[in-house]
């Protein structure tokens, strides 16, 4: 198993170009890692932003893929203008005032143990970055960026597809109805998501890591 940072995120190093955080870049990187890696052909998986970007490269390069697994989806195959605002202020408060700052302006629909949760686990995964400046420069480009162009592309991809979804009331920034689209869009597709009032499954790496074995066997994907 490989797994890479994107460009700008965890360890990776940011481009020089504060602009290049397009998908075509992204998904130039994961051909640049299995080109130096001499793969061929790979299960790819992705969350979120990563599953865009595994996406985006089944669609340039189907025959490199041999299964994907989408991971909390999110991008819907178009961009929503009244969110860009939103993505501008957090990326902001990062810049600004780093973890903190982007705590401050971030303001999930989530109550709850859930809320904390969210608020817990947000931290976390912004502090195991390199340069926050960086992650502030691909929040600001990513959103206005096309993974694909509507829905419909998904047809196209024959590689059979694990869709894992999260529930809204734990995780509304990756919607349900997203990965249920997913999975009636792709022609081989198949949709799991956690029991209700359970923590996403998304988040529970021995559950996830097993679910992605249980299918890749399903399907006689080695």
């Amino acid at each position: 198993m490989v797994g890479f940072d994107a460009r700008g995120h965890g360890d990776s190093g940011a481009p020089s170009d504060a602009g290049a955080y397009e998908y075509e870049h992204l998904a130039a990187d994961l051909e640049a890692v299995l080109d130096g890696l001499e793969i061929e052909g790979a299960v790819l998986a992705g969350s979120s932003m990563g599953a865009a970007t595994a996406m985006r490269f089944a669609l340039d390069h189907p025959e490199r893929v041999r299964a994907l697994v989408q991971i909390t989806p999110a991008y819907d195959g178009e961009r929503d203008e009244e969110d860009l605002a939103d993505w501008e202020d957090l990326a902001d408060g990062l810049s600004s005032d780093g973890v903190d700052g982007f705590l401050s302006a971030y303001d999930p629909p989530v109550e709850g143990d859930f809320r904390e949760t969210v608020m817990t686990f947000t931290r976390q995964r912004l502090e195991r970055h390199q340069s926050l400046d960086a992650v502030a420069d691909a929040l600001r480009v990513v959103p206005l960026s096309h993974a694909f162009d509507g829905l419909e592309a998904l047809q196209a991809v024959e590689a059979p597809t694990l869709v894992v979804a999260s529930r809204d009331e734990a995780d509304p920034g990756h919607p349900y109805k997203v990965a249920e689209a997913y999975a009636e869009y792709l022609p081989n597709a198949e949709l799991i998501v956690e029991d209700e009032g359970k923590s996403p499954l998304a988040w529970q790496g021995a559950q996830l890591s097993k679910a992605i074995a249980e299918f890749l066997e399903r399907e006689g994907v080695r």
